[in-house]
């Protein structure tokens, strides 16, 4: 199995922003991994810290 977590970064956003969205969007998610199968097919959205959806993960086969 292969997990997967895309994130799109804003163009205008500056390193150290970056770095702080990424480190919660692992932080968040990484955190509530435990309430998912993980299996292929599963997978969410992920959301900044301004709710807007930014990006997604999923389980595939490898």
């Amino acid at each position: 199995m292969k997990f997967v977590l895309e994130v799109d970064v804003d163009d205008a956003a500056t390193p150290e922003d970056f770095a702080r969205e990424l480190e919660r969007v692992l932080r968040y998610w990484a955190g509530n991994l435990r309430h998912y199968t993980l299996e292929p097919g599963t997978g969410e959205a992920v959301y900044d810290s301004g709710h807007r959806q930014v990006g997604s993960w999923r389980c595939t086969e490898a």
